[in-house]
């Protein structure tokens, strides 16, 4: 059995076994990637969890260390990659590399930085895993103390005693609101309200003070806050999308939405302080349950969570945006330079070629230029794209099953199930295109504790979220720290993919509102304007009309 979603994280680190899993499977059927739990051997199970004690506890001793470490080396790379330069060849060598005694040409410049781009990016989602699984063991650990030491408790009950944390991933919307505030204390709000576009707000803040300074901290605060992918799936996955700096509209539109709520009298920010306390709460009610002996593990346990959940959520940011957002920029850099030599029709051309190729159509270009021959390249790759372009078209208008082949007799690999809400139930149903239910329900995973009604707003991309209106129910197939601005006028979320530990229902714990994840299908069966009641507590959705 294979699982459709949106974006995938292979488990397996080979420095650190995870006890239950070798790895996941991951098979490409029409363009959609499919994955599959590999279990380990019971017999091997053992074996495989004294390894990762010993290896992982190594990580545990030293995290705040080894996490600051990780920081510094990921944000060198980046700058690494944002230094690489894709210009269109010139006619002749620049003076540069004779004066300067370079001693090689802009042409092996491009194939050089073009084969360090790809192998730094690998290097980076080696990174990405380094303290990604065992962040999420040290989860695990808790929430299985959890389930022995109180039978019956929930899911959401174990994830907020760990929720309420001040992490980076959050700081882009924050941003905004600071950008919002900051507008209505220089006294610039009414422009941005009167200026829907952000050209025309420019020029007319340009002819005062207090507007300049604004403009001035707007353009600070791009680099590096909304270097934020707009990928509904995978948050570095595609290309196409861009980021919010690709497209201002996103971040200005945000920003004018906050001032308007801020003249409302509306309180902006994240509610914090609330979440914070209903931590405690539930933490300290559960902990009075504990048997004395047992205290002092829960407490270490629950610290640790606590601790390595930064980095599940910051890791994100770094790795998944800035580092993606950096390669994609770089990447339509060297397609932009193609396209100018005459070597691609179009810059998406790019895009349809494997990154072997790609390097095959770099070399090829150099040494025509090198050599005044007229190089292969469009004549050769052309028609290839071409059919690849029409096959391309043909599988997005596909609508995919959500799961293929025959169900396991139990989904037991608990990341499976904490990040994607991939359970034996929910494979069964989606296989038979119906879970059973009742006509005008939808079950999935109980993502974020609360009950609301409003009507649908399907969304599948960044570009469709000025649509989303107060008090809708967003249904997407799953969330990106690019949407954070859209849960604070929202009423709840439905995501076809999803766990308890996803992104999406992480971030409406944060904004205190209910989220049903991992339904499967909400996207192909919810259509725009239906009303629904969605019950965070228990996982269901009810059509209303």
């Amino acid at each position: 059995m294979r699982v459709l979603v949106a974006g995938t994280r292979s488990h397996e680190h080979s420095g650190l076994p995870r006890p239950p899993a070798l790895g996941l499977e991951q098979r490409i059927l029409n363009g959609r990637l499919y994955v599959s739990p590999v279990a380990a051997p019971s017999a091997e199970i053992p074996a495989r969890s004294v390894a990762f004690r010993e290896r992982a506890g190594h990580y545990y001793e030293t995290w705040d260390e080894i996490y600051g470490e990780w920081r510094e080396k990921v944000l060198d790379r980046l700058r690494l990659v944002r230094s690489l330069r894709f210009d269109a060849l010139p006619d002749r060598e620049p003076l540069d590399t004779v004066i300067g005694h370079v001693g090689h040409s802009a042409g092996f410049r491009w194939e050089r930085d073009f084969a360090l781009m790809i192998t730094t990016m690998y290097e980076t989602y080696q990174w990405h895993f380094e303290l990604l699984n065992i962040g999420y063991a040290a989860y695990l650990t808790f929430f299985q103390f959890c389930q022995q030491a109180f039978p019956g408790i929930g899911d959401q009950s174990v994830s907020r005693m760990v929720g309420g944390l001040h992490v980076e991933l959050y700081r882009p919307d924050d941003e905004l609101k600071r950008l919002a505030k900051e507008a209505e204390r220089l006294g610039v709000g009414d422009t941005i309200l009167d200026h829907e576009e952000l050209p025309a707000a420019m020029g007319k803040l340009d002819a005062t003070e207090a507007g300049r300074a604004w403009a001035q901290d707007w353009e600070a605060t791009r680099d590096p806050w909304f270097q934020i992918n707009s990928d509904p799936g995978h948050p570095g996955g595609d290309h196409r999308f861009g980021t919010w700096d690709d497209h201002l509209e996103i971040p200005y539109g945000s920003v004018r939405t906050y001032v308007r709520r801020l003249r409302d009298g509306e309180t902006i920010d994240r509610p914090t302080e609330r979440v914070l306390a209903e931590r405690e709460r539930i933490t300290g009610e559960y902990r009075e349950l504990l048997n004395p002996g047992d205290l002092a593990v829960f407490d270490d346990l629950l610290a640790l969570a606590r601790k390595v959940f930064v980095y599940i959520e910051e890791h994100v940011l770094y790795i998944e945006h800035w580092m993606w957002a950096a390669f994609w920029g770089k990447s339509r850099e060297l397609a932009r330079a193609l396209t100018e030599m005459g070597v691609l029709a179009d810059p998406e051309d790019l895009f349809f070629l494997r990154r072997t190729e790609v390097a095959e159509l770099v070399f090829d270009t150099v040494a025509a230029w090198s050599t005044g021959a007229v190089g292969r390249g469009r004549a050769y790759w052309e028609p290839i794209i071409a059919q690849r372009r029409r096959i391309f078209l043909a599988l997005e208008a596909w609508v995919p099953p959500p799961a293929l082949g025959p169900p396991p007799k139990e989904v037991g690999e608990p990341l499976t199930i904490m990040l994607w809400g991939i359970t034996t139930a929910s494979v069964a149903g989606w296989l038979e295109g119906s879970d059973g239910e009742t006509e005008g329900v939808l079950r999935g995973v109980a993502g974020s504790p609360g009950v609301a009604e409003g009507p649908v707003r399907v969304v599948r991309s960044a570009e469709e979220l000025a649509r989303v209106q107060e008090g809708e129910v967003l249904v997407c197939p799953a969330t990106s720290p690019a949407w954070a601005p859209v849960f604070s006028r929202i009423a709840a979320t439905v995501s076809d993919v999803g766990g308890i530990m996803s992104h999406t229902a992480i971030v409406c714990r944060e904004y205190g509102l209910p989220a049903v994840v991992g339904t499967g299908r909400a996207v192909s069966t919810l259509r725009t304007g239906q009303r629904v009641r969605v019950d965070g507590g228990t996982g269901v959705v009810t059509v209303l009309d």
